[in-house]
């Protein structure tokens, strides 16, 4: 017995030593390729033709193409967005949707290019920014001129006010910080001004008194109005809504929502809205994306979505949404976990939790393809059904 144990620690330890080796291997290769990719951020004048480009539908805002955006561990490479492309017309709503951890908000801290460096990068692929001086590649553009388009052009809610907001400043100091950043010529009382008009018009009713409040000194559905409205200070063009309903409860949720679609109409701004509560989706967005480990699954109208979804993972989400005066004794949960990030699978990522998988999905990872002229889906169940 102490002979087999003694070969047991041999067995194990050189485990170990294999896995320390391993990892030691996987960060000298990860470094290399960071290296280059921030050298590539670092770089100053840059000429604007460089990151210049042209929409490919000018009646888009945004239009991701082909994103890959990646983490760099010692564990190995996690491909949190891995070739997504979405298209975000001009004062729509589009709203991405899918588990936790399937890749949405690191879509939009892309777009916003607030990875978290040096580990995190985008690799490849464009994210078309119609600007009004002329669009312009955000994957390409510098920092310097990023700085001009964050919070000005292109503004993001984020999902816990409560982590956002500097518990040591005041509501007013923060707001104003924002504008006087982007508009440096304005006076302090017109920044002031409008800092209070914008708590206005989020319905923060006692503005002036909330102005000189800290962020502890209000509710959860206060602090998302004050960062909704920090957000909008600068009149943008889009807007990242990443789960501004998150921790909230129904009725506030409702109040936030319908504010969102007012402030939309009132400042004609297009939305990407996060998150993974299907009757927020039901109820704001014009179109839908799916996503699930990375990669887009399903996307189409949001009536198209709804009332006819196609792929399997999708109608799991809608099927485990509770519904009004439906009693059940259990509610419905999609089977399985997600794959390992660091080592997906090669044949379709869903398959393991899918119940209608067939013999091809073993194979080759699924194509998103039309299966009708506003509906797409990744899935091998419509190979023969005249997807284009």
């Amino acid at each position: 017995m102490s002979g087999m144990t003694a070969e047991m620690k041999k067995i194990k330890k050189a485990e170990q030593k294999e896995a320390k080796l391993r990892m030691k291997q996987i960060s000298k290769e990860n470094n290399k390729i960071i290296k280059k990719f921030e050298k590539e951020k670092k770089r100053k004048k840059v000429d604007p033709s460089e990151y210049q480009t042209t929409m490919e539908n000018p009646d888009n805002i945004i239009e991701i193409d082909n994103l890959h955006t990646y983490f760099f561990t010692d564990m190995g490479t996690v491909k949190s967005v891995n070739g997504v492309s979405i298209e975000v017309p001009k004062g729509k709503t589009v709203a991405l949707v899918g588990e936790s951890g399937c890749g949405k908000s690191v879509t939009s801290l892309s777009v916003m290019k607030l990875v978290q460096g040096p580990t995190g990068q985008i690799v490849d692929g464009a994210i078309r920014y119609n600007r009004k001086g002329g669009a312009v590649d955000i994957v390409k553009t510098p920092i310097s001129e990023m700085q001009h388009i964050r919070g000005n052009e292109i503004a993001m809610i984020f999902q816990e006010p409560m982590t956002s907001l500097n518990p040591i400043f005041t509501i007013g100091y923060q707001i104003d910080e924002t504008i006087k950043l982007h508009r440096p010529d304005m006076k302090d009382e017109d920044i002031k001004k409008q800092t209070i008009e914008m708590l206005k018009l989020v319905g923060i009713a006692r503005a002036e008194g909330i102005y000189d409040c800290y962020p502890h000194e209000l509710s959860g559905g206060m602090r998302q109005r004050v960062m909704i409205a920090m957000s909008l200070s600068c009149d943008p063009q889009f807007i990242i809504a990443d789960e501004p309903t998150t921790a909230l409860d129904v009725t506030i949720q409702a109040q936030i929502l319908d504010l969102l679609r007012d402030i939309k109409q009132k400042i004609d701004a297009s939305i990407l809205l996060i998150t993974h509560d299907l009757g927020v989706v039901a109820e704001m967005a014009d179109y839908v994306v799916v996503m699930y480990a990375g990669k887009i699954v399903e996307q189409g109208t949001a009536h198209e979505v709804f009332l006819n979804p196609k792929h399997p993972y999708t109608m799991g989400l809608i099927k485990s949404k509770p519904a009004v005066g439906k009693v059940v004794d259990r509610l419905y949960s999609i089977p399985g976990a997600v794959p390992n990030p660091v080592s997906m699978p090669n044949y379709c990522f869903f398959k393991d939790r899918c119940d209608k998988c067939l013999a091809k999905c073993n194979g080759d990872i699924p194509e998103l393809r039309y299966i009708s002229e506003d509906h797409k889906v990744a899935c091998h169940l419509y190979d023969s059904k005249g997807g284009k």
